[in-house]
């Protein structure tokens, strides 16, 4: 009997600081503030960004990265159609009048309404096959369709990278290809690094990434020192544009900084598609003034790791961008 009564006061004990034990247990990480407010209040609407869809606030306003507006819903991406066509073959030297036309994927209709863009309906990114030729233009909506002027400088292959925001869809990033002054024999580019100074009419930029090698497939951040700040001023509703091309002109990538305010430091995060050589246009305002500057970024492919290696303890963290 004493036994046994030992027996359940030890058991009885065992239980008391098991669950003593379980209640110390540290509490659960906290959740995005916007998720634990929608879940506390179901019926509380989310406003989202169309193009940075990480962006969410529990009201209406403007995206803080991207200047865009944000919205309640964001349908499923889907990619439209864009056809570039030319009254007459494109010669160099001579202005080439372009023709944007853009349809629906379902029923190839001609899409006739369209939300802004930073500040615009249409943005065009026009980039020569040996990467020396770089513009950022604004077709305008006549007559049913999107019209540029643009003068091409040599014979050769250019790719033209449209940014549009069809209303009630996804915003839109889609290739083209223009040949200029019928067939010539296409070059690839070479690109060695080069993150050196640039300077352009009034405003300056130097470039390291983190990590110093830049990895295909994995995020990359490039930090930009830029200078001087005064006057320094939001090109087109964001403080900075970048078109981001491989050497091949297989990838073409516009995209906005994730930290910048006005400052000395503007920080982009890339994820770079392939392991090629990329030029990366960067577009900064100054009293005004635009101006561009280009660096040449290496990929590198992830190296194989062995069986059963150690991985070594990564360093201390930068800035998180």
């Amino acid at each position: 009997m004493r036994n046994a009564l030992t027996l359940g006061l030890i058991l009885g004990l065992w239980i008391t600081v098991a669950i003593g034990c379980r209640s110390k247990d540290p509490a659960p990480p906290a959740q995005n503030t916007t998720a634990a407010a929608s879940t506390a209040n179901p019926s509380a609407t989310v406003y989202m960004c169309p193009m940075d869809k990480d962006i969410r606030k529990l009201e209406p306003g403007k995206c803080p990265r991207c200047g865009m507006t944000l919205v309640t819903s964001i349908p499923d991406p889907v990619e439209y159609h864009v056809d570039v066509n030319t009254t007459v073959p494109p010669v160099p030297m001579q202005v080439a009048h372009l023709t944007f036309h853009v349809t629906d994927p379902w029923k190839h209709n001609p899409v006739t309404h369209f939300s802004l863009v930073h500040e615009r309906l249409y943005h065009a990114f026009v980039v020569s096959r040996d990467l020396e030729f770089f513009s950022h233009g604004h077709p305008e909506w006549k007559d049913d369709a999107f019209r540029y002027d643009v003068t091409f400088p040599k014979p050769g292959m250019y790719r033209i990278l449209s940014d549009f925001y069809p209303e009630a869809s996804a915003p839109q990033l889609i290739a083209s290809t223009v040949f200029v002054g019928g067939d010539v024999a296409v070059t690839p580019a070479k690109l060695a690094k080069d993150y050196s100074s640039k300077r352009d009419q009034n405003f300056g930029a130097s470039l390291v990434t983190i990590p110093e090698t830049p990895i295909a497939g994995m995020p990359t951040r490039l930090r930009f020192t830029v200078g001087p700040t005064d006057g320094f001023e939001k090109y087109l509703g964001v403080w900075a544009h970048m078109l981001a091309a491989s050497d091949d002109l297989i990838d073409m990538m516009h995209t906005h900084p994730m930290i910048a305010d006005g400052g000395a430091e503007v920080e982009f995060n890339v994820v770079f598609p392939r392991a090629h050589g990329y030029r990366v246009w960067v577009q900064f305002q100054r009293k005004g003034v635009v101006n561009t500057m280009r660096f040449d970024v290496p990929v590198q492919s992830l190296p194989d790791t062995p069986v059963g290696a150690i991985t070594a303890a990564p360093s201390p963290a930068h800035r998180r961008g």
